[in-house]
């Protein structure tokens, strides 16, 4: 069975992103057991997440990115039988790729059973990424008494996420008025900070792919070789491995084959 979840990012009139206000209490109670609830398989303390890539592959999470060029699709993530599988667009920020992985490891979580259609189910993907990226004890104790853009372009640092997503979790809190929240993000608009990230990150890479691929490349496998073993392009390739160690290929056609004959590194998954 297999069961996928898209994500692009909703955006108001004006330019900005940003969650409804004026919920009710009983729904935000309900969002916040059930958030609770999906984190509780990860004990992660509330030291901030230092790869979200490497977090998913300890996971068993299989990570590549998005093939196509589509700025308007953030993240893909699906269940192959019983394997989680997520694809990222590198063509965005490190910040917002973060955000994008814990989005859909949280629809991977809360939503396998009950497919990405059901009521809020965004609400929750988007909730549950913010909680496990940026843990509630720890925004607490630093959180500024009044957020503006320029400390929260320094605060945001410290958990490696967008100045967006860290407003959005300020507002999640509590801790900024919806006014402020606004006001927040009509700036961050304004700024073009959404398009591109203020005093960005470094992306962050597969280490299983890393480790996968070393071997090709020091027995000389070419990046057309192993291109042709899965039946796709060389550039969909780079693209799919974030252009980690396979970029590095070159020589011949040497074979995919082990020298002891024990079949093939690699296949395509169907």
């Amino acid at each position: 069975m297999m069961q996928s979840y898209r994500t692009s990012p909703p955006h108001d009139k004006r330019g900005g992103s940003f969650a409804q206000t004026g919920d009710k209490a009983p729904r935000r109670t309900r969002h916040r057991q059930v958030i609770r609830a999906a984190l509780a398989p990860f004990p992660l303390g509330e030291r901030p997440i230092e790869n979200m890539v490497h977090l998913l592959e300890a996971k068993g999470v299989r990570v590549y990115s998005l093939a196509e060029n589509s700025i308007e699709v953030d993240a893909f993530a699906l269940w192959h039988s019983k394997t989680p599988f997520v694809f990222l667009n590198t063509l965005k920020s490190a910040e917002h790729g973060r955000f994008d992985a814990a989005h859909e490891l949280g629809h991977l979580v809360l939503h396998r059973h009950s497919g990405p259609q059901i009521p809020d189910a965004e609400r929750q993907a988007n909730a549950f990424a913010s909680a496990f990226l940026m843990p509630r004890a720890s925004v607490l104790a630093n959180a500024p008494r009044m957020a503006t853009l320029q400390n929260l372009i320094q605060l945001k640092k410290q958990w490696i996420v967008s100045v967006a997503a860290l407003a959005y979790r300020l507002h999640a809190l509590g801790l900024v008025t919806d006014w402020h929240y606004r006001t927040l993000c009509i700036e961050i608009g304004q700024n073009g900070y959404r398009r591109k990230e203020p005093e960005g990150a470094q992306r962050e890479r597969s280490q299983i792919l890393a480790t996968v691929f070393a071997p090709l490349r020091e027995e000389g496998v070419s990046k057309a070789a192993v291109a042709d073993q899965l039946q796709i392009e060389g550039d969909e390739l780079d693209k799919l491995v974030f252009g980690l160690m396979i970029v590095s290929l070159a020589g011949g056609a040497t074979s995919l084959r082990g020298s002891k004959g024990t079949g093939d590194f690699l296949r395509i998954v169907k």
